[in-house]
């Protein structure tokens, strides 16, 4: 199969297939019977609606200041948009300080932290309208990113530079820009030799969007493509 073949492609060509063919099902768990606990039958509506959908990738944007000198790192809502073109998604609250910059400069890098950044990560978040300077607030180590106008995060092992494309203002607080990532760059042993991400190297950890704690990835269940055979999918 091509390269470049989508998810959406994959599904269309091969799920009737594999369905006529008598595959088995699959378990929640990549195979595996999942381990569920304490979950019962019954299904109670909350009395506040919330996008309850866990895990949420931690990332922390760097993107240069209105003026010389004064960078901002800030924590924004990050989703992919896109493997093939690479295209990403940031949502960003009207009031916050960053939003102008990404206005102006309509380039930024998201930086995915790991487990020994967690706290420099929520002192940024908790301070991202209060403190200037987030590098000396964090301690984290400014350089630059390899393509576009904006600084980076030394400690963070994976480095994706972004070109905005598109700007959707969305009532009634944010403002989604869409991006083109035109980089990515990693520290070594992060990736294999063909460009693909190796989990169990770097203690990645996500956000749960329903219980605002923080959780690492955890065990392997599966992959993209498991059901058809394949392993070779990477967005």
């Amino acid at each position: 199969m091509p390269d470049a073949l989508t998810r959406r492609t994959l599904v269309k060509n091969t799920l009737l297939t594999g369905l006529m063919a008598g595959m088995p099902a699959l378990s929640r768990a990549g195979g595996q019977s999942a381990k569920v606990k304490e979950i019962g039958n019954a299904r109670v509506k909350l009395d506040e609606a919330g996008p309850m959908i866990p895990p949420v990738p931690a990332i922390l944007l760097t993107v240069n200041g209105l003026e010389p000198g004064k960078d901002e790192i800030s924590v924004v809502w990050t989703f992919v948009v896109n493997g093939k073109p690479p295209q990403i998604g940031i949502s960003v609250e009207n009031v916050h300080v960053a939003l102008p910059m990404i206005r102006k400069h309509q380039a930024f890098v998201l930086n995915v932290p790991t487990v020994e950044m967690i706290e420099p990560f929520d002192r940024v978040d908790m301070n991202s309208t209060k403190i200037q300077d987030k590098f000396s607030l964090s301690g984290l180590t400014r350089e630059a990113a390899t393509i576009v106008d904006a600084p980076a995060i030394k400690e963070s092992p994976i480095h994706v530079e972004c070109k905005v494309f598109n700007t959707i203002e969305v009532p009634p607080i944010r403002t989604i820009f869409l991006a083109e990532v035109v980089a990515t760059s990693v520290l070594e042993g992060v990736c294999d030799q063909d460009g693909k991400l190796l989990v169990d190297r770097v203690p990645f950890f996500g956000m749960t969007a329903g219980s605002g704690e923080f959780y690492t990835m955890g065990e392997k269940v599966g992959h993209i493509g498991k059901s058809v055979g394949r392993s070779d999918i990477k967005y």
